[in-house]
């Protein structure tokens, strides 16, 4: 519908200004990705190996935790977070952000509080170490460009969360340029009207400042997410996709407003 249409079209947003040298945010930056190789090599390798011998998938995960927050602040960046009381401990959730940094997927993943898989691009699958450790702690690449895998991809989701597990979706498909607001897919959507979980609306700020898409700096700096208020599902259907994205957009979209 047309109405529906501009309510999902792209929107931009002020950015705030990077503190501190640009020369020394290009260094930040690519000590940012010899750390990740460097956790990769020494804690990766071996949690593979050892998690794979015992066939004990779970105990990956406070690795990972370990390491996206160690990451994190490797590259300079803290995390506050808002919200948290939003959530009820013995809920699984599908979590749905905006995207517009690196530094997005380690925030969602580790400071929700839950055990949560993750929707990435099918290219990570092919970093070394990173891709054979995804499927520990449930995350699955996406081929966006293939209608039958992605939705194959979405039937596993729904598989971990029938498991126990909340599952994090960057609805947007991809990262947007600092300051905007992509259209939504609906494949989260989907995916929380098939298994009733409440969907949360999370928006993550100033990402967009601190380690910009194709910008090639990383700034140190503060990082915020909002944890929003649930969006119940229950008895919800196919027909009321479109609504559920639409309010879940604007909610992340006040907050994102809501910052300048």
């Amino acid at each position: 519908m047309p109405n529906d249409r501009e309510a999902n079209k792209t929107r931009t947003f002020p950015v705030g200004e990077p503190q501190g040298s640009r020369f020394a945010a290009k260094l930040r930056y690519w000590w940012c990705w010899a750390a990740a190789a460097v956790m990769l090599l020494v804690i990766g390798i071996p949690a593979i190996v050892f998690c794979w011998l015992i066939r004990r998938k779970s105990w990956m995960y406070p690795l990972a935790n370990f390491g996206a927050s160690t990451w994190l602040k490797a590259c300079g960046a803290r995390v506050r977070v808002r919200g948290l009381e939003n959530l009820d401990p013995d809920t699984e959730y599908v979590f749905v952000s905006n995207h517009r940094s690196y530094l997005d997927t380690a925030t969602l993943f580790r400071f929700t509080g839950k055990r949560m898989g993750l929707v990435a691009k099918k290219e990570l699958l092919k970093v070394p170490v990173l891709g054979q450790g995804m499927g520990f702690v449930n995350i699955i690449a996406i081929d966006r460009s293939n209608a039958e895998r992605a939705r194959r991809s979405m039937e596993i989701a729904r598989e971990v969360m029938h498991e126990g597990y909340s599952f994090g979706v960057f609805v947007e498909g991809t990262r947007a340029m600092p300051g905007e607001l992509l259209p939504f897919k609906k494949g989260a959507f989907h995916l929380a009207i098939q298994t009733q979980a409440p969907i949360v609306p999370v928006a993550i700020k100033n990402t967009d400042v601190l380690m910009p898409k194709k910008a090639g700096v990383a700034y140190a700096g503060e990082i915020e997410m909002v944890i929003l208020p649930p969006i119940p599902t229950e008895g919800r259907t196919s027909d009321d996709i479109m609504e559920l994205l639409l309010e879940t957009r604007a909610a992340i979209a006040q907050e994102l407003k809501a910052n300048n």
